[in-house]
């Protein structure tokens, strides 16, 4: 399997720390002293998440010197679809790949790893021959924009890359996911329900979606422990080391854990890619957002080896291991 093509898409409304001071007590000096966030991109109540995917998975395909039509399956790894069945299936209708099967995936944070992983399955088996994964996430739609401990965090956007089969070296070179639900009650977005009765003693539950929850000291120890973990098992099946990273691109949750996990794995800041600072946590958007600013700036060349982890709600970690080119 190769990567053959990257892109990204935000919204272009800016929420900047100070105008988060006017909703909310807090401060520019507060929220960035410990998250390492200056700004995020917020969608307009007129952008579906369907349209920004779409728009970063055209870049992607064109990267990679394809056409939607030469697309087989599609892969969206995101926790707030604009439907509750999933919005893959409207993505390929908007980029018109009539060939491509699509579906859902829900990992929270770690969806874009999971993604990833589970299109390099289906590739490795023969069954399809170029997949489209797309990490994209709306969470303004579900942050109380009150509540100054989650409001401040989180962003919008969509990233995506083009996987192909290769009949040269394989291009993912270890990887490894975990899941602990016994901390599920750290970071939720929970279902809130009121009892409706039918007749004749029914009832159902009905009702909406509670806003974010997150306890932020156990998601914080949480990933310090379990990423540098993570990324070092990946790299064992890799046959790596840490020292044969030439870039560490974490999910952009908060400044402090990226450099306390790059430490903790003695990566030099000048190897670590981050750009939380102007888009905040986007989720499952957030590594192939990076991976595409890194590609197209000329950070991330053909050849290099890159070491990327997502981690989040459910709880959920994983990591990837692959090197970066667009030669299939």
């Amino acid at each position: 399997m190769a990567i053959t093509g990257c892109g990204s898409a935000t919204p272009k409304q800016i929420m900047t720390n100070n105008d988060i001071s006017h909703l909310v007590d807090t401060s520019d000096e507060w929220i960035y002293t410990r998250t390492g966030i200056k700004e995020r991109r917020l969608a307009t109540n007129n952008l579906s998440l369907s349209d920004l995917s779409a728009e970063a998975a055209v870049k992607g395909i064109a990267m990679a010197g394809l056409s939607p039509s030469d697309i087989d399956l599609i892969i969206l790894a995101t926790s707030t679809a604009d439907d509750l069945f999933g919005s893959a299936s409207k993505i390929q209708n908007i980029l018109k790949a009539e060939n491509a099967v699509a579906f859902d995936l829900t990992a929270a944070c770690s969806g874009f790893v999971f993604g990833l992983i589970t299109a390099a399955q289906f590739i490795y088996s023969g069954v399809y021959q170029k997949v489209l994964v797309i990490g994209g996430d709306m969470l303004s739609r579900w942050v109380n924009w009150s509540d100054r401990t989650t409001c401040v965090l989180f962003g919008d956007g969509a990233g995506a890359v083009v996987c192909q089969r290769t009949t040269k070296n394989n291009h993912l070179l270890g990887f490894a996911m975990y899941s602990d639900g016994k901390q599920n009650q750290s970071l939720n977005l929970a279902y809130n329900f009121q009892a409706k009765f039918l007749k004749n003693g029914m009832v159902v539950n009905q009702g909406n979606y509670q806003f974010l929850t997150m306890k932020g000291k156990e998601i914080y120890r949480f990933a310090i422990e379990k990423v540098p973990e993570v990324i070092e098992n990946a790299l064992s099946k890799a046959e790596l080391t840490v020292d044969d990273i030439d870039w560490l691109i974490l999910h952009q949750a908060n400044q402090r854990i990226i450099n306390a996990v790059a430490k903790k794995l003695k990566i030099p800041s000048e190897k670590v890619i981050s750009n939380v600072s102007k888009y905040g946590n986007t989720s499952a958007a957030s590594i192939p957002l990076a991976l595409d600013e890194a590609v197209r700036s000329g950070k991330i060349k053909s050849g290099n080896i890159v070491a990327s982890s997502g981690f989040g709600a459910g709880l959920t970690w994983g990591a990837v291991i692959f090197r970066w080119s667009i030669e299939v």
